[in-house]
C-alpha cells in the first residue's frame, strides 16, 4: 500500500511539473509571437486598453470623489442625527421636488418644544444658515472674499458638530434668548481676519454687520479644494431677528446618548415633532430624518448604479476587442498551420496546440489590461491632483479588469485554438 501511495504521489508530482512547464512553454511562445507581429498586436490589444481603461478611469475617479464625499458628509457627531424639511441628497427630478416645497416649514418655536421634550437625547441643537449676497468678514486688519458662511446656531450645535473650541468659549443658552451680537469663528477664518494674534474679544463685521469675537474653533482643514472651516457661528436668534424668520425653515441637530439608545432617540424625536407638527396617524413624515450613515448609504446606492451602467457599457468595448482578437487569431492559425503540422509531426498533442493559442489569446488581452489598467489609474487621479486629495488606486476594480481579460482571452481565443487543434497534420505540412 505504501509503494502504490509513493508512486501515485510521484506521478501526481510529474504531472504538476509537466503541466507547469507546458504553461511556461506556451506562455514564452506567445510573447515571441506579440513580438514577432508588433503593429498587428498593438492594433488588436488597443480594443482591451480602450476597455480596460474605461472602467478603471472612471471607477479611479469615482473612489476618489466617494472618498472625499463620504468623509465631507460625515460631519454630524458620534450618535448624531439631523431633522430638516427638505431631504440631504436628492437625485429625483423637479416633479418629486415640488412634494418638499409644498411642506411647513420647522419654525424656531417648534426646535425649542423638542429641546424641552426629547428626554432621550443628550443634546439637542437649532441650526440655520444665513446669506444675502456678501458673505465678506472684515476685521481691523484684513477681509476677506464674499464667500463666507454665515450659521445660525445654539449650543447643542456645537456637541452635534464635533466642533472643538480651541480658544475661548461656544455659543450659550443666554447668548441664544438675548439674542446677542457675538460670534465663534472657524479656525481658518479666525486666522485669516487676525493673523498676528487671538481673535477672541475683537470685533468682526459679518455681512455688514459688527459682532464680538467670543471663541475659535478648532480647524478641520480643506475638502474637496476649499477650507471647510471659513465659517462664523452666531446665535440662531440674532440671525433670524436680522435676516428673518418668516419663510425660512431651521434644522435640528440631536445627539443621542449611545449608539444602543440611537434607535429609541429617533423614535422619540419623531414622535414629539409628528404631534408638534400635527401630522395624522398612517401619513407620512412632513420632514426628513438623516444620519452620516443615511447619507453615505444614499450616495453609494447612487454611485452604483453609475459604475453599473460604466461597466456595462465598457463590457461591450470588451466584446468587441475579444472579437477582433479571435479575427486575428484565426488569421494567425492560417498563417502558422506548417508551424502546427510540424509540431504535430513531432509528437505535441492536441491539448499542447490548445493551450498555445489560448496562452497567445489570453496574454494579447492581458498584455492590454496592463496598460490600460495603468494609463486608468493616472487618468482617475486627475481628479485626486484637482481636488488636492489624496490618490487611490481601486485593487478591486484592477483585479475585476485584469480578470475580465483573462475570460475574454479564453472565450475568444478557444475556437481558432480548437481549429488549431484540429488541423490534419499531414495536410499541415503541405500547407505553403
Amino acid at each position: 500500500m505504501e509503494r502504490k501511495a509513493v508512486s501515485a504521489a510521484f506521478r501526481s508530482s510529474a504531472s504538476s511539473r509537466i503541466l507547469r512547464a507546458e504553461i511556461k512553454e506556451s506562455f514564452l511562445m506567445a510573447m515571441s509571437a506579440l513580438a514577432a507581429h508588433k503593429l498587428r498586436s498593438a492594433l488588436t490589444l488597443l480594443g482591451v486598453l480602450v476597455g480596460v481603461f474605461s472602467i478603471i478611469v472612471v471607477m479611479t475617479a469615482m473612489r476618489v470623489m466617494q472618498n472625499n464625499i463620504e468623509t465631507e458628509l460625515s460631519q454630524l457627531g458620534a450618535n448624531t442625527f439631523e431633522i430638516q424639511k427638505w431631504p440631504a441628497v436628492y437625485f429625483g427630478g423637479p416633479e418629486g421636488f415640488e412634494k418638499f416645497w409644498r411642506r411647513k416649514n420647522i419654525t424656531l418655536p417648534q426646535g425649542r418644544q423638542v429641546m424641552e421634550r426629547a428626554t432621550a437625547a443628550q443634546n439637542v441643537g437649532l441650526e440655520t444658515f444665513f446669506w444675502d449676497g456678501n458673505g465678506q468678514a472684515i476685521s481691523r486688519y484684513e477681509k476677506t472674499p464674499p464667500n463666507v458662511r454665515m450659521i445660525g446656531g445654539s449650543p447643542g450645535t456645537f456637541p452635534a458638530h464635533n466642533w472643538s473650541v480651541q480658544d475661548g468659549r461656544a455659543l450659550q443658552e443666554p447668548d441664544v434668548e438675548s439674542a446677542r451680537d457675538i460670534c465663534v469663528l472657524g479656525g481658518a477664518l479666525a486666522k485669516t481676519l487676525f493673523p498676528f494674534g487671538s481673535a477672541v474679544g475683537e470685533r468682526v463685521k459679518l455681512s455688514g454687520i459688527s459682532y464680538s469675537v467670543v471663541g475659535v474653533l478648532e480647524s478641520k482643514g480643506a475638502m474637496l479644494g476649499s477650507d471647510q472651516d471659513n465659517f462664523a457661528v452666531i446665535p440662531i436668534t440674532t440671525g433670524l431677528n436680522r435676516f428673518g424668520r418668516t419663510w425660512r425653515s431651521i434644522s435640528i441637530l440631536v445627539q443621542a446618548p449611545s449608539q444602543a439608545k440611537y434607535d429609541d432617540t429617533v423614535e422619540q424625536v419623531r414622535g414629539i415633532l409628528r404631534a408638534i407638527r400635527k401630522v395624522e396617524p398612517g401619513k407620512e413624515d412632513d420632514f426628513e430624518i438623516f444620519s452620516n450613515d443615511s447619507l453615505i448609504g444614499q450616495f453609494k446606492s447612487f454611485t452604483l448604479t453609475v459604475r453599473v451602467v460604466v461597466a456595462v457599457i465598457s463590457s461591450i468595448a470588451l466584446i468587441a476587442a475579444g472579437i477582433g482578437i479571435m479575427n486575428i487569431m484565426l488569421v494567425s492559425v492560417t498563417e502558422r498551420t506548417r508551424e502546427i503540422g510540424i509540431r504535430r509531426a513531432v509528437g505535441a498533442k492536441k491539448r499542447n496546440i490548445m493551450t498555445q493559442f489560448i496562452m497567445e489569446a489570453i496574454v494579447l488581452c492581458e498584455v492590454g489590461g496592463v496598460i490600460g489598467v495603468a494609463l486608468g489609474i493616472l487618468g482617475g487621479n486627475v481628479a485626486a491632483i484637482f481636488l488636492k486629495v489624496p490618490p487611490v488606486v481601486p485593487v478591486d476594480w484592477i483585479i475585476f479588469g485584469l480578470l475580465i481579460c483573462s475570460i475574454v482571452g479564453i472565450i475568444f481565443g478557444t475556437y481558432p485554438a480548437f481549429k488549431a487543434a484540429n488541423l490534419d497534420p499531414i495536410e499541415s505540412l503541405r500547407y505553403e
